[in-house]
């Protein structure tokens, strides 16, 4: 086997006081056909060759998608998509390294003449995640069900396939085009296994805005008197929708478009573009601005686009600018690449976009921006600029969640998407309920779940007309809160998750209490949070969650014994310490199956002891590089009826076992907790 070296510069590990969580990760399966027989035929050099030419090309692909490196058997590849930090879409992630691990290996040649052909299956699943060997992808980080399924899943995928489990299929419709196959048997289980098959990415099409708009009718009122101003005075703006998903953002930016028709008398014409997430290039959406002022089809060929490029830019060019236009906007709309000619393409449909709201009132929107590469951002950004300098009638419109570090302009206007309050969730949950022929009595359970955010009431009623249990938390809502906790540190989420595992309102002497920090420790942290909309604090009650799903996810994060022993610790601290009515985790299927296990769980937690960063297993924090010897990875041996070994025991690692020194990438984050890590972290109670 082979050791390959995707990245040598040093790494620092980061600081994570809880060392292990659960965690929903996409697993890919990849495993070469008739490998044997291959070998069979080779010269073991060769052997050794064809191995490493193929190994390098699969830890390419996985490098580029953020998947981990998690093991090699054999011949076979396993990688994990979300082992550290989830941005929602690990299991978009993990299909599209699936599909390019396919394009880049099946029939073509890899050494000499010799071609590989190659299954790829994907599962996605729960999983506990050690968080110290997901930075540096070493083997045994993750442990769990899931693992076996995308393993089998790879076994049913055809040569050159790629297959999917159902959550995968669930998590990716409307980006990946895929088809459900006939269910597979599995040893071991009653009832086969659904299984689709991915082709490819998918074409994104327009987001259903049907239903009413509730609760939103002051703030697109204000919205549209700006554009409007805008568009009157000839002074542009530039106006940002920030709420988190779910907010129903891009709710508001359909209704902006479809209510604001003319402004003085003057039809307005809107140019809307979506940021699907990781864009195949990175002026994609650029490129979809030039369909949008072209007004091209789907199915147009190639003549019948340039026509279409033709009839919009006549009107604004004289005859020769059209002709040299016209084949550089065309190049962008089938290759809006990096290069030097789509660069240039983007300057004409700027300009192009300059002149048009000369003509007449024009508004440029941009939704999910944040999902975007920077050059789209710079494009905006000249664009902006150079309308206010020639004082044309245009607004820039940009819808993104909260923590996105943009380049908006300073006078940028940020609008914030605020919950809507309880009357108006009540209102969304009977029309979205009856609507889905469920009963209208399910308002008052679900009220205090959706916490304000239209798309989380949609995913409720959607999930219950599937036939869940109305408080099981559904699978889009689990992604994007997951997402939005994994923008925080290692501290801040240890206090979110500690946080969920305490009764009523937090305080902060409940929160150190609860993870054996100095008293006043978590003070700053749970101040970050506020900031960063993750809590709401009151000055005499304390600090809440802003939405329950945050809650629950978080506490379901921690590994059950250790959450008995912060419930156990809180039960056993001073009432006072403790504001309001105790709050209990909404139920869902997942704790009825025993999240806090009854009476041994709890009596065995003294023993976590190890599962901690205790102070003298930690060094402190230092500017310094850390030097190049591979960090000691801490192992959970589960013994029945024994302890845990202590903290600095691991298993040797394997002679000769192929290893893989690739980083995940690097996550876009917008929040950052300012605290220094100190002693005591997570200290077991003595």
């Amino acid at each position: 086997m082979i050791t390959i070296v995707a990245d040598t510069q040093r790494t620092d590990r980061p600081h994570w006081p809880v060392p292990e969580e659960r965690r929903t990760v996409s697993v890919l399966f990849v495993d070469i056909v008739g490998s044997t027989a291959l070998v069979d035929q080779l010269d073991p050099e060769d052997v050794r060759a064809l191995q490493r030419a193929y190994f390098e090309r699969v830890a390419g692909v996985l490098s580029r998608w953020h998947g981990v490196v998690e093991k090699y058997v054999g011949d076979a590849v396993m990688a994990l998509f979300g082992a550290r930090h989830s941005d929602g879409f690990d299991a978009y992630r993990a299909v599209r390294a699936g599909l390019e691990i396919q394009a880049a290996l099946d029939r073509r040649p890899i050494l000499g003449d010799i071609v590989l052909r190659v299954r790829v299956g994907i599962a996605t699943g729960e999983v506990v995640v050690d968080l110290g060997d997901a930075v540096s992808g070493g083997h045994g980080v993750a442990s769990g069900a899931v693992i076996t399924t995308a393993a089998r899943l790879q076994g049913y995928a055809a040569p050159g396939g790629v297959s999917l489990c159902a959550v995968t299929a669930r998590a990716t419709a409307g980006l990946i085009a895929q088809r459900q196959l006939a269910p597979m048997p599995v040893a071991g289980r009653l009832a086969p296994m659904p299984v689709w098959h991915a082709s490819g990415p998918a074409r994104p099409g327009a987001d259903r805005h049907d239903g009413p708009l509730i609760g939103r009718r002051r703030e697109l009122a204000g919205i549209g008197e700006q554009v409007s101003e805008a568009l009157r005075t000839r002074e542009p703006r530039w106006i940002s929708l920030v709420g988190p998903s779910g907010s129903g953002r891009s709710r508001l930016l359909h209704e902006l478009s479809r209510t604001l028709h003319t402004v003085d008398g003057l039809p307005v014409r809107w140019c809307v573009v979506s940021c699907p997430p990781y864009p195949d290039q990175v002026l994609a959406p650029v490129a979809e601005l030039v369909r949008v002022l072209a007004r091209t089809r789907p199915g147009d060929g190639p003549a019948a686009v340039r026509e279409r490029l033709t009839d919009a830019l006549t009107p604004l060019y004289p005859p020769d600018r059209v002709a040299a236009a016209v084949p550089a906007l065309h190049r962008l709309l089938t290759t809006p690449d990096a290069s030097a000619e789509a660069f240039a393409a983007t300057a004409i449909c700027r300009d192009a976009l300059l002149r048009l709201a000369a003509h007449r009132p024009l508004v440029v929107a941009v939704d999910d921006v944040d999902r975007a590469a920077p050059a789209v951002s710079r494009f905006l950004h000249d664009l902006f600029t150079a309308a206010t300098a020639r004082g044309v009638p245009l607004a820039v419109l940009t819808v993104h969640q909260p923590q996105w570090a943009d380049t908006r302009p300073g006078p940028a206007r940020r609008v914030p998407i605020r919950p809507l309050a309880a009357v108006q969730s009540g209102r969304l949950l009977r029309h979205l309920l009856t609507r889905a022929g469920q009963p209208v009595a399910l308002v008052d359970r679900l009220l205090p779940l959706v916490g304000g955010r239209p798309g989380h009431a949609v995913a409720y009623v959607t999930s219950i007309a599937a036939g869940a249990d109305p408080t099981t938390l559904p699978e889009p809502v689990r992604r994007s809160t997951g997402a939005e906790l994994d923008r925080l540190g290692g501290e801040g989420r240890a206090v979110l998750m500690a946080a969920g595992t305490l009764p009523g309102m937090l305080s902060g002497p409940n929160v150190d209490r609860a993870l054996g920090w100095r008293p006043g420790r978590s003070a700053p942290l749970l101040g970050a949070l506020v900031s960063a909309g993750l809590l709401r604090a009151d000055h005499v009650r304390g600090y809440a969650f802003v939405a329950p799903a945050l809650r629950q996810v978080a506490a379901e994060r921690l590994p059950h014994a250790l959450r008995a022993m912060l419930t156990r610790r809180a039960a056993e601290n001073p009432a006072s310490d403790t504001v309001g009515e105790p709050a209990a985790l909404p139920s869902t299927g997942q704790q009825r199956r025993g999240a806090n296990p009854p009476g041994p769980t709890a009596d065995r937690a003294p023993t976590l002891r190890p599962l901690l960063t205790a102070p003298e297993a930690r060094t402190p924090a230092s500017p310094t590089l850390p030097d190049d010897r591979a960090p000691v990875r801490r192992r959970l041996l589960a013994v029945t009826g024994g302890d845990v070994p202590p903290v600095g025991t691991s298993a040797p690692t394997p002679v000769g076992r192929a290893r893989t020194a690739l980083r995940p990438g690097r996550a876009r984050t917008g929040f950052r907790l300012p605290v220094t890590p100190a002693p005591g972290d997570l200290a077991a109670v003595a």
